[in-house]
């Protein structure tokens, strides 16, 4: 691996480890690339995996209008998610987080694997065991979120950990299109949106992901879990929130952060 990409991806990994975000990558290398982002990533992704950690699916970013007008960018990009990163609905999240933010999504379980090219939304239909809503907590390793699209990619995508709720539905009893989503923190509205806020169909969010990893060589295995993009623009939390969302016929994903020692 290139020398200087190999210092940021390790820049990166202390960042997590010591809880202390740095300043974005790009105002010293304003001509890093997305492709060098990538190889950022999956640097960070060995070294967990080599750690004991396991990669358990993948999570979509900026999808929706909403994200993409947030953060400036007009492109997906996709991150790894880890066995570590998962919650059970209920549970009380103590995963050290430094400037989180959640995001409600709704997740594919995928049955078969998904091998592109060619990968369209009547594919994904037919791999996918079952959806259910989740919350994802995005955290960000760039201090005071300043990121543009290759400081998020090369952090993988933002990731924090992720919230699934227990219920699963089958793609053919629910209109992922037009199925609404409501988050709530202590009990109060703070976003709201629908599926179609995802590329116009979560599905086709799973898609892009599906080709787009079968180019690097890592196709989506069955068993994995997709997180197709947030249907809303991201909300800050705080120690102690209770965050609910309720995703219509979905039913329903809930959490308690509880802020673990250490983190900001």
């Amino acid at each position: 691996m290139d020398p200087r990409l190999q210092s940021l991806a390790d820049a990166l990994w202390r960042a997590e480890q010591t809880r202390s975000p740095i300043p974005p990558l790009t105002d010293e290398h304003a001509n890093l690339t997305v492709e060098d982002a990538y190889r950022i990533q999956l640097a960070n992704v060995e070294r967990r995996v080599a750690a004991g950690d396991l990669v358990v699916g993948h999570k979509i970013g900026l999808t929706s209008k909403p994200m993409q007008l947030q953060l400036g960018v007009d492109q997906p990009d996709f991150g790894h998610l880890f066995r570590s990163m998962w919650f059970d609905s209920g549970a009380s999240v103590d995963f050290p987080l430094l400037q989180p933010k959640v995001e409600p999504e709704i997740a594919f379980i995928l049955a078969e694997d998904l091998v592109g090219p060619g990968v369209d939304m009547h594919r994904v239909f037919a791999a996918t065991r079952a959806v259910v809503p989740a919350i994802e907590i995005i955290d960000s390793r760039i201090a005071d979120w300043r990121i543009r699209l290759v400081d998020t990619v090369a952090d993988n995508a933002s990731a924090g950990c992720f919230v699934l709720g227990s219920l699963p539905t089958a793609l053919s009893g629910v209109d992922l299109e037009t199925v609404g989503g409501v988050l709530k923190v202590n009990g109060e509205v703070v976003q709201t949106g629908a599926g179609a806020a995802v590329m116009g169909h979560p599905a086709k969010a799973v898609a892009w992901l599906a080709n787009t990893l079968t180019e690097l060589g890592t196709p989506l295995r069955a068993g994995h879990v997709v997180l197709s993009g947030a249907v809303s623009a991201a909300q800050p939390i705080q120690p102690g929130d209770h965050v609910h969302l309720s995703f219509g016929p979905l039913g329903t994903v809930e959490f308690v952060w509880a802020k673990k020692e250490g983190s900001a």
